[in-house]
């Protein structure tokens, strides 16, 4: 079927977060879509519900074959059924995978900046954070400083929490970077947790690698975590798979759900079993209505947004937006919501290398966005006037 991704749906009437914490202000904030989730997904959702008996479930039987057959079909990546661990959430996941493979006092090598659940992970598990960041090139795109990527481990560095595609800066890793992060984790006897819950959203001239597929000896000290929430629009429902090869590995990960961390409930297990069987077309036609998105922001900041800049996204549905160069007075972020009616993501948030950015979510109808940047060019517009030709006391206020 074909989908109506220009259609407007009122979620102020919802319990959206996204469109409610702003009160009147246009969201683009929340890292979820304003597009409804595939047909097969709302069905066969609807007809759980409609069979009105919520008691204990099992694991769907088809579940797993699915998942294989997707990452080995997207992502060239071949696991064994029982290497997939089911999780409510990849943040659960990731701040699992701390406390499974670490002890108090030890590091955590994160790169900023970065989707900022990762900032909380070492007061959550008792660890240090070793902290680097991101190198920005001069047309605005994010590489890793290999040599800086070595400088930060220490000799009681023990995990690296890795993102990609990575959220906020858009970039999908090639196997070259891939290649000299993973050399460098075995090197000094790291566990990599990869978050790749964007994985699915990348965009034409890119390929997305799992850095746990590189080689054996990368896979098996590596626990990866994938999602159908970002990439079918079902992050309300807690549905996230943990993929950990090594056994011993998998058994540590397991050991510290200590009994707190659940597997998925009854309609988790049919969103992720729908999407995985069923999303495909959405997604197909969700990604060209994105990548056409992508390319009208990427063009609207850097030709009509004086003095704020962006790099083109690889994958994600996140903008990354440079506002150092317009001079705006204070947070761009608190500037945006008071002066043009418009809420974004605060850059700061996001650790050091994020302040004077903001991160926009372009997954939403072209009207939704239009209506958004032109509102932020009005307000620049005005500022740049107003600086430029202040009123003098006698004009008025």
């Amino acid at each position: 079927m074909n989908y109506d991704f220009d259609q407007i749906i009122d979620r102020r009437s919802s319990d959206s977060v996204k469109w409610n914490y702003y009160g009147d202000a246009i969201p683009l904030w929340v890292a979820d879509m304003d597009f409804c989730a595939p047909e097969p997904v709302i069905r066969a959702l609807r007809e759980r519900v409609d069979h009105g008996v919520f008691g204990y479930g099992s694991e769907p039987p088809e579940l797993r074959p699915l998942i294989i057959d997707h990452l080995q079909r997207l992502h060239g990546w071949e696991v064994e059924p029982e290497a997939l661990v089911f999780l409510p959430g990849v943040v659960t996941g990731f701040n699992l995978a701390a406390h499974a493979v670490t002890c108090p006092g030890d590091g955590l090598l994160v790169q900023t900046p970065v989707y900022f659940p990762f900032l909380y992970v070492p007061k959550n598990a008792h660890l240090v954070m070793n902290e680097m960041e991101l190198t920005r090139r001069d047309d605005g795109q994010y590489q890793v400083d290999l040599q800086l990527f070595e400088r930060t481990i220490t000799g009681r560095t023990r995990m690296f929490l890795f993102c990609n595609p990575h959220n906020p800066v858009g970039r999908v890793f090639t196997r070259a970077e891939l290649e000299g992060m993973a050399e460098l984790c075995l090197r000094h006897d790291l566990v990599i947790c990869s978050d790749e819950i964007h994985c699915d959203l990348v965009f034409d001239g890119h390929e997305h690698i799992s850095i746990a597929s590189l080689s054996p000896e990368v896979e098996r000290r590596t626990i990866t975590l994938i999602a159908p929430s970002k990439t079918y629009n079902v992050a309300g429902i807690h549905a996230s798979v943990a993929i950990i090869t090594d056994p011993d590995l998998r058994q540590q990960f397991e050991q510290a759900r200590g009994g707190l961390v659940p597997r998925l409930d009854v309609l988790g297990n049919v969103a992720i079993l729908a999407a995985y069987r069923d999303g495909e077309p959405w997604l197909e036609q969700a990604m060209a209505y994105m990548q056409a998105n992508r390319d009208y922001v990427y063009d609207y900041v850097n030709e009509r947004l004086p003095g704020i800049s962006m790099a083109k996204p690889e994958g994600t549905y996140l903008a990354w937006l440079d506002c150092r160069g317009a001079e705006l007075p204070g947070n761009p972020h608190k500037f945006f919501l008071e002066k043009a009616g418009v809420a974004l993501n605060d850059g700061a948030t996001f650790g050091k290398g994020g302040e004077g950015f903001v991160r926009l979510n372009f997954a939403c109808p072209r009207a939704t966005l239009e209506r958004a940047l032109e509102q932020m060019r009005e307000v620049i517009i005005c500022r740049q006037e107003h600086v430029m030709h202040p009123l003098s006391d006698d004009e008025g206020p």
